[in-house]
């Protein structure tokens, strides 16, 4: 079901899907200019080097994260957050269990086709 443009959404009717080896992702609430995503690792896991067009802005849910952003690395701990211009290179480290809240605008097409 297409739940573009619902106001709401209710965690315990939202299923993770497999998104990597030890990482899945949860689609929250989208519109056609923004998306929410959670996206959760286990130890160790790896969210490799990518890029898109999109903007993305990530807060750290839980664990701590290596996250690197146009050869910039930094570690995240919970209540971090950052900022992915389009087209910059990216990519998360896990060093401890956690999950992270992405937004990105426009919405992530490819996360729903």
């Amino acid at each position: 079901m297409d739940r573009r443009n619902e106001p709401f959404a209710h965690d315990a009717d939202l299923a993770w899907e497999p998104a990597g080896d030890g990482v899945a992702r949860k689609i929250l609430t989208y519109r056609d200019n923004v998306m929410m995503v959670r996206v959760r690792f286990e130890a160790g896991a790896i969210g490799p080097a990518h890029s898109h067009p999109h903007i993305q802005c990530s807060l750290v849910e839980s664990g701590v994260f290596d996250i690197t952003i146009s050869g910039r690395t930094e570690r995240l701990k919970a209540g971090d957050s950052f900022t992915v211009p389009p087209d910059a290179v990216h990519g998360a480290v896990n060093v401890e269990a956690g999950t992270l809240v992405d937004v990105f605008t426009p919405m992530r097409q490819d996360f729903v086709s």
